[in-house]
């Protein structure tokens, strides 16, 4: 059996006093959608922020494609947070609104030094196709798009860093119900695709029946249930 690629181990997050995330672990393959689910505040949020290493976890262990990453400097992670990308909760504000659609996609090329001035805008295009919005879209303002373009924008964007994890924190949850099946439709096509490995933050039982291949229930910072691998 190859080795996960995410294995968390005995995690903990404290906010001053409070114990958000308290001895958590889990693991995630590549390919699989691993949910974890339960009401606003039992700390789902901050698992996934420690995972991504936006908020240094306080304890435990953080393994991404067999590194350590709680031990590495933040120059060290800078190779590696390609490779491990959010997609958040409100679509608007995980764009620019003063960026183009376009420019928006591209700027994870830019940062990380992989964009051609050539090459780059097929590829800017290809990315809002492949997330199902016409590449004429990438002339327009976030404001231009409905949630759910928006948030499919935001998806591309996540895509063009090549990521092997995405880390959806409540992707569809701010989303007129009669546009989330078709963006949860996308993220399923798109893990079929690419191989990605989806931990997929969700207080919504409905969806995570959809979408997950295990699910993990959490309250006060604790797991208090949990599927076995399929």
């Amino acid at each position: 059996m190859s080795d996960p690629l995410l294995d968390v181990r005995d995690l903990v997050v404290r906010h001053g006093r409070v114990t958000a995330v308290d001895g958590v672990s889990f693991t995630l393959a590549a390919g699989e959608t691993l949910a974890l689910n339960g009401p606003s505040g039992c700390g789902k949020s901050s698992t996934a922020l420690a995972v991504l290493q936006l908020r240094r976890p306080d304890g435990g262990r953080v393994r991404f494609e067999g590194r350590e990453l709680t031990t590495l400097t933040e120059r060290e992670l800078r190779p590696l947070r390609p490779r491990m990308q959010p997609v958040f909760q409100d679509p608007y504000g995980s764009l620019s609104p003063r960026h183009r659609v376009r420019d928006a996609v591209a700027e994870p090329l830019k940062v990380q030094g992989r964009w051609d001035p050539v090459e780059g805008p097929a590829r800017v295009a290809e990315l809002l196709d492949r997330v199902g919005l016409d590449p004429a879209y990438g002339d327009r303002r976030p404001h231009e798009l409905s949630g759910g373009q928006c948030q499919r924008a935001g998806i591309a964007r996540a895509l063009a860093s090549d990521p092997r994890l995405l880390v959806l924190d409540e992707p569809v949850s701010s989303l007129d119900p009669s546009v989330r099946a078709g963006v949860l439709n996308l993220l399923a096509r798109l893990q079929d695709d690419l191989g990605l490995g989806y931990l997929f933050i969700c207080h919504d039982r409905a969806v995570v029946r959809h979408m997950a291949d295990r699910v993990i229930e959490m309250r006060e910072g604790r797991i208090i249930s949990g599927q076995p691998p399929r």
